[in-house]
């Protein structure tokens, strides 16, 4: 049932954390918005000049680079529970430490052009997952960081994260910045 695949996360379906991230995505079926994601933040990663790349807008603020790793890492991260727990593995995964990973992610020794194309291709193989998810997947749970969470709110996740992290890319780096 497509229906399914617009119906947005109820406040239980994960940790308060995350509900500004759903929110800020908008009503309609989540992979579509996935796919129109990638195709807005590939767009506007071209439009950043190769100058502000490895700029961070303040200290202690992460650079261009770091920010397309960071949504890669994250990417990974949300599609392997979904994965997971879609597939009705119930075991308890860990959370992630983001300021570690992107530490020490080696994300300033490549081109933005490397970053992005692994970003696209990542998120491409995920629509493809998630196209393979039977409606009934999108409710199951599990439990990561601690915390319930169910697999549609796992994708509204990935979706609202993307546009949180591309509306500070487009405000700093694009429309104003450094």
């Amino acid at each position: 049932m497509d229906s399914e695949w617009r119906i947005r996360p109820e406040s239980g379906e994960c940790a308060e954390f995350y509900r500004g991230y759903i929110a800020g995505v908008p009503d309609g079926d989540i992979r579509m918005t996935l796919a129109l994601g990638l195709e807005q933040t590939l767009r506007l990663l071209w439009e950043i000049p190769a100058e502000r790349e490895s700029v961070a807008y303040a200290p202690g603020k992460w650079t261009v680079k770091e920010v397309v790793g960071h949504l890669t890492d994250a990417e990974r991260v949300f599609a392997c529970r979904a994965l997971r727990f879609g597939r009705g593995d119930e075991t308890p995964l860990p959370g992630f430490e983001q300021d570690d990973y992107v530490r020490r992610g080696g994300f300033e020794a490549r081109t933005l052009t490397d970053l992005a194309s692994e970003f696209e291709h990542l998120r491409r193989a995920n629509l493809l997952l998630f196209r393979g998810f039977e409606a009934e997947a999108l409710g199951r749970k599990g439990v990561a960081s601690g915390h319930e969470i169910t697999v549609r709110a796992l994708l509204w996740i990935m979706a609202g994260h993307e546009l949180h992290h591309v509306a500070i890319l487009r405000e700093r780096y694009v429309t104003g910045g450094p």
